[in-house]
């Protein structure tokens, strides 16, 4: 499969809020519940909001939201003809310290976990951010095993420990990787 990581647009808002249902609900039913799950994607995905993110993201050099796209046609012109969407991410700076972009978010469907799509999502935002931070921090609860493997193994750093928004004894860790740490 050929991939091509792009910007998003905002006629990708509804195959971005799918990916995020979708991986929500395979990494969080058993920490969150389906219900809360459904709670959390509805109003942190809500499609206006997506909107805004992506406008916002566009017009900034400091913000990326991007896409991942597969071809199954052995297309790559990265238009979207015979592609489908595979994953996402989106990273803002960092309000107090603006040489660190914090990731807001990056999913992948789970039908492609482990076929390196989050992996060439992160590359493209190191790409896409380069020369306006230094460092990519990001927040992921404890109790979410994949995604803890995941950040580790590309080379991210536990810099702490924080009670979550999400519910009650729940906790996240914030990882940090230099941009450069990647090479």
């Amino acid at each position: 499969m050929s991939r091509t990581v792009r910007p998003a647009t905002v006629d990708d808002v509804w195959v971005v809020h799918g990916i995020a249902r979708e991986s929500w609900h395979a990494a969080y039913d058993d920490i969150l519940g389906p219900q809360r799950v459904d709670t959390v994607v509805d109003e942190w995905y809500a499609l206006g909001d997506l909107e805004s993110s992506i406008a916002a993201a566009t017009d900034r050099e400091d913000a990326a939201f991007l896409v991942a796209e597969g071809s199954t046609d052995g297309g790559e012109d990265g238009t979207g003809t015979g592609a489908d969407c595979h994953g996402f991410a989106h990273a803002v700076p960092w309000p107090e310290d603006t040489s660190v972009a914090f990731l807001a978010r990056l999913y992948v469907h789970p039908a492609v976990w482990s076929e390196g799509v989050g992996t060439a999502l992160l590359e493209a935002l190191e790409t896409a951010l380069e020369g306006t931070a230094e460092r990519l921090r990001l927040a992921v609860l404890a109790a979410n095993d994949v995604g803890i493997a995941f950040y580790e193994s590309r080379g991210f750093d536990r810099v702490r420990t924080r009670p979550s928004d999400l519910g009650d004894g729940l906790e996240e860790h914030v990882y940090e990787r230099r941009f450069t740490d990647a090479d």
